[in-house]
């Protein structure tokens, strides 16, 4: 990847990558471990999940077309390199957590990809018996912000339709959760979604907002 040029995202906007026949297929043995390696560094990259788990699904059969995006994500880690979460100390004792879903994005089986991202403010991880004993209730409903306001209205309001019976006792168990004030659902302008970088290809401007709001800094950034 010497003198390679910078790549500003992890990963092409709208990039959708299937199974390409008619192209010239690449070293499966180095393509696993690049991806490999790329899925362990993932643990502590969000910004580069989305894109791993777009290239990780090429494994058995990779052509030049998946081992292109595989180099565009190493091309933008060598423009960030020292790019990491950062861990601040708060006092808040609230928890808020993203949600984002694209429908039926895949263009190889057509399944959809979710993402979210949850931010925990205090030591709220503990048991809900435990952080009571401790006297470390939440202070504020747990926030699942959702730029879907049918998703909204759906979990809200429990009249079923012939669509949406699969999701009858996942929707009782969070109906159950906004009757007794553990979660609410506000709803959020799809341009300030976070997990939007978990679930799709962005525009930089957009995806370098979602890696701020994720805590990821670079280290070698003169602030």
């Amino acid at each position: 990847m010497l003198g390679c040029r910078h790549a500003d995202t992890s990963i092409e906007f709208n990039c959708k990558l299937g199974n390409f026949d008619d192209q010239v297929p690449v070293d499966k043995e180095q393509y696993q471990r690049l991806v490999g390696k790329l899925i362990y560094l993932s643990h502590t990259r969000p910004d580069i999940s989305f894109a791993v788990s777009v290239v990780s699904q090429f494994m058995q059969a990779p052509y030049e077309k998946h081992m292109e995006v595989v180099n565009r994500i190493l091309r933008y880690l060598k423009n960030t390199p020292g790019k990491g979460l950062m861990f601040r100390k708060t006092n808040r004792k609230t928890i808020e957590a993203y949600t984002d879903s694209d429908w039926v994005g895949s263009v190889v089986n057509r399944k959809s990809t979710s993402g979210y991202c949850t931010f925990v403010w205090t030591i709220l991880q503990l048991g809900g018996k435990v952080l009571s004993d401790l006297h470390q209730e939440c202070e504020t409903p747990l926030k699942l912000f959702c730029d879907n306001k049918a998703a909204i209205s759906i979990a809200n309001n429990l009249v079923q339709h012939d669509r949406t019976k699969y999701v009858e006792i996942d929707q009782h168990f969070v109906k159950e959760r906004l009757d007794s004030g553990s979660i609410c659902i506000p709803y959020i302008p799809s341009s300030q979604q976070v997990a939007d970088i978990l679930t799709k290809g962005l525009l930089r401007r957009y995806f370098d907002l979602c890696v701020s709001k994720l805590g990821l800094i670079g280290i070698y950034v003169p602030t």
